[in-house]
């Protein structure tokens, strides 16, 4: 049995609400849990932020047992501090190739080796001036 951490959704039309479950893999997304581990409201409050509550010790659990995340629930639990932050790439238009170039989770960049190479002189670029 392999169980996934996954959203499960709740609320009525147009107001989405989901719970955090663990959940075997072969169960429908609302279907038979195992373990409700959390909550996220996606819509705004009156502050402005979006609501999420997490049981970290039981996340950390079944994290530890091999319980795989599914990609919505590997993003929150990257905003709450729990998972590293999973590989992005950069898309180039909707609907359009991928552009396969990484970009830095953290300030949303593209980052590119050239410009780790450019402060090391290459054996090509050194210049003799010797050669009277």
């Amino acid at each position: 049995m392999v169980v996934r951490l996954r959203l499960s959704r709740f609320g009525c039309k147009n107001k989405p609400f989901y719970r955090v479950m663990a959940a075997d893999s072969r169960s429908p997304r609302d279907g038979k849990h195992l373990e409700v581990l959390g909550y996220y409201n996606p819509l705004p409050g009156q502050d402005g932020g979006k609501r999420m509550g997490l049981n970290f010790d039981r996340l950390k659990y079944w994290l530890s047992v091999g319980a795989q995340p599914s990609d919505p629930v590997q993003r929150l639990l990257f905003r709450a501090g729990v998972l590293p932050p999973p590989p992005m790439l950069a898309m180039g238009q909707k609907g359009g190739p991928r552009d396969t170039r990484l970009v830095d989770p953290m300030t949303g960049r593209i980052t590119t080796p050239e410009s780790t190479k450019s402060a090391v002189p290459t054996v090509g670029s050194e210049v003799d001036e010797d050669k009277d």
